[in-house]
């Protein structure tokens, strides 16, 4: 896969987390995620740059105009999905309350999208999400995970946690706070939990 090809994948994989997360932070009234949104759209502006600018070029040495505009407005429709997610959010950063209706079909759902980092002293520090059985032991699934300005999009058993990790995940209300214990070190997983 060439760069460019990375590029738009990661455009959509980004759009799509944008989404998750914009409806979350609606859901739940969280505007640490609210925020979140927001700093993917800055990386989701540098993308639809970047490959705007890498379709040009190609063009000018593929002599493929057709292409690299079916590149650029594919960035630009994908670009729109994340503004209407920012959209989304924005209401939450802007502290509008939600219309009562919208509040209440919003809230017809138990699963939620949230947050939590990785601490020093966390057993998920230095782990895969396998070892851990992450899904298993508190009910949430990784969806993404943020490592410095870097996203790791669809993590699988394989995906290694680091200290300082921010993990975005999906699941039941109930297993929030068990996972967040974890992910900062005040509860640790028993060693019959690791099997």
């Amino acid at each position: 896969m060439g760069p460019l090809e990375e590029m738009l994948l990661e455009i959509k994989d980004t759009s799509e987390l944008m989404v998750d997360l914009a409806y979350s932070s609606l859901l739940y009234n969280n505007r640490d995620i609210a925020e979140e949104v927001n700093q993917l759209d800055a990386r989701m502006q540098e993308l639809e740059n970047d490959i705007q600018e890498m379709a040009v070029q190609n063009a000018v040495d593929d002599k493929d105009i057709k292409k690299a505009l079916l590149i650029i407005r594919l960035a630009q429709s994908v670009g729109e999905i994340s503004g209407a997610a920012m959209k989304i959010a924005d209401v939450v950063r802007r502290d509008v309350p939600p219309h009562p209706v919208i509040q209440l079909s919003l809230r017809e759902t138990d699963i939620i999208i949230t947050a939590v980092t990785v601490g020093v002293t966390s057993d998920l520090a230095g782990a895969t999400l396998g070892k851990i059985k992450l899904a298993t032991n508190t009910g949430m699934y990784a969806i993404a995970i943020r490592r410095g300005r870097r996203y790791i999009y669809g993590p699988d058993q394989y995906t290694m946690m680091m200290e300082g990790d921010t993990l975005y995940v999906r699941g039941p209300e109930d297993g929030e706070q068990y996972l967040r214990d974890l992910a900062n070190g005040t509860v640790h997983l028993e060693p019959k939990d690791l099997k």
